[in-house]
């Protein structure tokens, strides 16, 4: 089934290293809008970042630039520049994330952009933004995700009563980065529905920083928090006999369906649990209670019985429990990546109709849409600028 998609017609051109300016393309193109990505002549460092597949090409890169389209060009060189400029001619959209100093010697400086293509979105996506203090800065996941604060709260809850001499931690994979690209997306998204070519200048960390709006909102009240104190009042990682579950307690009704899921034990009668802000003060007393109990409990069978109840309980899988999952199967959550046998990905973590986006493409080949010298003549032909 072909779909419609939104930002069908719509060309990006993508000059992207890191994993946010990519993912913020990747997202884009799942939408349907037609991304090139433009590579130098060594190419994008993404195709030789970890984890790595058997035949040595980056899984990473795989899921990032799956249905991207390449381009070379050697910007450090006036005919590169030329050639990018030639690209951005039929552009809606510019995804860039070179370091703000060299900008200008690669014909990239947003003045220079503006001035000459005023109808374009250039969707800057840095660190720290490309304004201010810090707008020269690099950073790696790991500064990222602890600049944004949410570093500073990992581990907590079960994790960090097993373990409570763990220093912070970072999120597995590339949380901090895709968080910024999520945030660009949506900011190049709202600058190309208001119809005006535009800067829009994406931060990694403040996207990061909206993750921890909460530790924030505290913060202003005089509170600050620390991964020893964070953890849900009762609830959060369960440690069962074959696994871990994640148990969100928000409602009295899941109180209940809980309190119903354990047998109704005797110490759950007690008057004053009924009282939400008492169970709340007596969170780490119920913790220990449900941890006890949870140890002798399957859980496949806790899950399925804790969801008929309506107490939000999900299994903590692995990563070939996810991709065989009921659940995952049923919605057709991953596909095939074409042309690498065996690897599976998400083709978008949305949809636009009842069944699932197809993955059309896999990542490009390098330079597998360079322009050919007879493209070039006849562009220069339908512009008017070389009469026969």
């Amino acid at each position: 089934m072909v779909q419609d998609k939104p930002l069908s017609g719509i060309r990006v051109i993508e000059h992207a290293a890191g994993v946010a300016g990519a993912w913020a393309g990747r997202l884009l193109s799942a939408m349907g809008a037609d991304v090139v990505m433009v590579e130098p002549p060594s190419l994008c460092p993404l195709r030789r970042r970890a984890p790595l597949l058997e035949d040595g090409s980056s899984a990473l890169f795989a899921y990032l630039a799956a249905g991207k389209g390449s381009v070379i060009c050697d910007l450090d060189r006036a005919e590169g520049r030329a050639e990018m400029a030639a690209l951005l001619e039929g552009a809606q959209m510019l995804i860039d994330d070179s370091p703000v100093a060299a900008r200008g010697a690669l014909g990239l400086d947003p003045e220079a952009i503006r001035a000459r293509f005023p109808e374009i979105v250039h969707l800057s996506v840095l660190p720290f933004g490309a304004v201010g203090p810090k707008a020269g800065w690099g950073a790696e996941e790991i500064n990222l995700v602890h600049a944004g604060g949410e570093g500073f709260l990992l581990p907590n809850g079960l994790s960090v009563d097993l373990f409570p001499d763990r220093p912070p931690l970072k999120i597995a994979g590339h949380f901090a980065e895709m968080q910024g690209g999520v945030a660009a997306a949506l900011a190049g998204l709202a600058a190309l529905w208001s119809g005006e070519g535009q800067l829009v200048d994406a931060s990694v960390q403040d996207a990061n920083v909206a993750v921890g709006a909460f530790a924030l909102q505290r913060l202003g009240d005089g509170s600050v928090e620390h991964r020893h104190s964070r953890s849900f009042r009762y609830g959060g990682v369960i440690e069962c006999r074959d696994g871990y579950v994640e148990l969100l307690m928000l409602e009295e009704r899941q109180w209940q369906g809980l309190v119903k899921l354990m047998g109704h034990p005797d110490w759950a009668a007690d008057p004053g649990l009924g009282d939400p802000a008492e169970r709340s003060a007596r969170g780490a007393e119920i913790n220990l209670r449900i941890r006890s109990w949870a140890r002798d409990q399957p859980v496949d069978s806790l899950v399925a019985r804790a969801q008929e109840l309506g107490v939000p309980m999900a299994r903590y899988s692995r990563p070939a429990q996810i991709l065989g999952g009921a659940h995952e199967v049923a919605r057709g959550t991953f596909a095939a990546v074409p042309g690498h046998p065996g690897l599976r990905i998400q083709p978008a973590p949305f949809r636009f109709a009842e069944v699932p986006l197809s993955l059309d493409a896999g990542p490009p080949a390098p330079g597998q849409d360079q322009p050919s010298a007879d493209d070039a003549v006849t562009d220069r032909l339908t512009d008017g600028r070389v009469t026969a």
